[in-house]
């Protein structure tokens, strides 16, 4: 099932009607753990293949269940809420989705909405006998249109004569569009049946006259957009409007920034930066502001072209999803739009004149608050949001390069290559061998491959951030040029020093403190980040005897648009096999 962000179409597609095609297959889709447990039951025990299909969704959801586990016979519908004008069917989501259109709905029609559990076999007695009450019916389901249960369940009730004189509107059915499921949340809630289409959908039915149940026998939701209820002014449906998602329409030209749904379980997120002031031009898909969840720092773009109107949050604040946290003028002029912008300045204590460069940050309530900056500054952030990233890890020997080392200081004393210099020697040298972590990805998303190419390395600073040094050409070096503009450009780096960077793989350590091993994140342009954890024992066996023996951890973040699995395990290993036969080159004796 879908209504999970980010599931995209391998994670979030319903399949049950593609199941329920074969014979001889029982299919099962609970909408409660009650029903869950009920159903697994009743298809462990059951003579025939039985799938029991449980919304992802469902899992992510708070359920409270103080009844043991009974068995839920199939074939056997459940009401969940009775009522004599509009029979609602529904299974697995959508029966959520529709209680909560009936909330919104309260008293304005009778719904009586049948959890149908399971599809095959269906309750068609349960269906038949509230559609013989009702007269009408409305079908919600999470698959697309084209040959679903739902079509099924249609079918069924206008093919019986009996059912067919009983009806006083045409059918609807409320389905997923058919699309495929995108991978951003925007585009997976706008393809799926919501509470706003459940309601319209009821609207419909007990609009429609029994002329239109003859003429027309089905109506899609979508089908509904071009049909006004004839009780309906013309004036209401002109106010009707879909808004895109993260905005709301109040009035027109009027839009509501809200925050919009950003992943399975966040409910809220903190403010962290606010991109725009007020009377600034906005154009679609511009970012709006910065918002931090326990997972990541999301941007909040506009769904619509305009003029920033006035901000309802500030940096810092806490906000529920779906909370109005500011305001887009779409059609008014300047000069309407200019009270409602001086006052919000004025406010601010800002004047118009501004740089777009320089995001607003308002202050905290607490005057004695400080605004503090994100740890991940929103230029990384959005680059992020592009990369495939995966991760694999190795152990390597460190015998040699303590052997190396040991050698280096007796000769040169502190002033010899340090280990850190040795591994990124062993890095550019895998690097030679491997095509995919030449190459560098940039903002179009062209793959580019550079020769010479650099490296690069994650440099702490004294005020607790991070850089990273390039060394450039750093495959054209020799064993002393090398050893000699690493140690500068660290250097510099901790300076204040900032290099372009176009360095395909970047080097980063935490050995200092003692960090075995880490996932890290890989920044574009660079397709990759190579972790070196602390030198510690594990004991490893060699088919005769197990000990002690010192390694490091080598964590390889890759991002999958430029390398695959194969390509990374190979490289990574290369670099495992020259660490532990490292030796220092022999130019350095010279």
């Amino acid at each position: 099932g879908a209504y999970l962000p980010g599931g995209s179409l391998w994670h979030s597609q319903a399949n049950e009607a593609a199941l329920a095609h074969f014979p001889g297959i029982n299919i099962a889709i609970p909408s409660t753990p009650e029903d869950a447990a009920g159903l697994l039951w009743t298809a462990m025990h059951c003579d025939d293949p039985t799938f029991v299909l449980v919304p992802k969704h469902l899992l992510w959801a708070e359920h409270e269940s103080k009844e043991p586990v009974r068995p839920v016979p199939l074939g056997v519908a459940r009401t969940r809420n009775a009522g004599s004008d509009v029979t609602l069917v529904a299974w697995g989501n959508t029966v959520e989705k529709s209680l909560e259109a009936l909330a919104e709905i309260g008293g304005e029609i009778g719904v009586d909405l049948i959890d149908l559990r399971s599809i095959v076999p269906w309750d068609r007695a349960a269906i038949e006998e509230s559609v013989a009450r009702t007269g009408r019916l409305v079908v919600v389901q999470e698959d697309s249109e084209n040959c679903s249960v739902g079509q099924m369940i249609v079918a069924h009730l206008v093919g019986s004569p009996e059912i067919w004189s009983e009806l006083l509107a045409p059918p609807i059915l409320v389905s997923k569009a058919n699309v495929m499921i995108g991978y951003n949340p925007i585009y997976e809630y706008a393809a799926l049946p919501d509470v706003k289409r459940i309601v319209a959908a009821l609207r419909r039915a007990m609009s429609a006259k029994l002329e239109t149940a003859r003429s027309r026998p089905v109506v899609s939701a979508d089908d509904m957009k071009t049909h006004r209820p004839q009780d309906m002014p013309a004036s209401s449906e002109k106010q009707r409007t879909v808004s895109g998602p993260g905005s709301k329409r109040t009035k027109m030209g009027a839009q509501n920034i809200v925050v919009p749904i950003m992943g399975e379980g966040i409910r809220n997120a903190k403010v962290v930066t606010l991109l725009k002031k007020s009377g600034d031009k906005i154009a679609l898909d511009d970012p709006l502001c910065e918002v931090e969840t326990d997972k990541a720092v999301y941007p909040i773009e506009s769904s619509f072209a305009g003029t920033m109107g006035e901000w309802k949050t500030e940096v810092g604040a806490t906000v529920d999803i779906g909370q109005e946290i500011g305001t887009i003028v779409t059609s008014v002029s300047a000069d309407e739009f200019g009270a409602g912008t001086e006052s919000a300045i004025e406010r601010n204590g800002e004047s118009a004149a501004h740089s777009p460069e320089q995001p607003t940050r308002l202050p905290l309530q607490n005057e004695k608050s400080t605004a503090i900056e994100p740890a991940l500054s929103p230029t990384i952030v959005r680059r992020l949001g592009r990369v495939v990233p995966a991760n694999l890890q190795i152990d390597a020997r460190w015998d040699a390069i303590r052997s190396a080392r040991e050698k280096t200081k007796k000769k040169e004393g502190n002033e010899g290559a340090s280990p850190s210099v040795m591994v990124a020697w062993a890095v550019v040298r895998a690097m030679e061998k491997h095509a995919p972590f030449r190459r560098i990805i940039l903002e179009d998303d062209r793959i580019v491959e550079n020769d010479p190419f650099d490296l690069g390395i994650a440099v702490a600073l004294e005020d607790g951030g991070l850089a990273t040094a390039v060394v450039t050409e750093a495959n054209k070096r020799d064993w002393l040029d090398f050893v000699r503009r690493y140690n500068e450009t660290v250097a510099e780096t901790r300076t204040g020093r900032v290099d372009a960077m176009n360095a395909p793989l970047v080097i980063s350590s935490l050995g200092a403190f003692g960090v075995r091993a880490a996932a890290p994140i890989v920044v574009p342009p660079s397709v990759g980040t190579l972790f070196v954890g602390s030198a510690h024992y594990e004991t490893i066996s060699d088919g005769k005897k197990s000990q002690p023996v010192e390694v490091i951890t080598l964590s390889l973040t890759f991002d999958h648009r430029v390398v695959n699995g194969a390509g990374a395990a190979n490289f990574v290993h290369d670099v495992k096999e020259l660490i532990e036969n490292f030796s220092i080159p022999k130019l350095a004796s010279k």
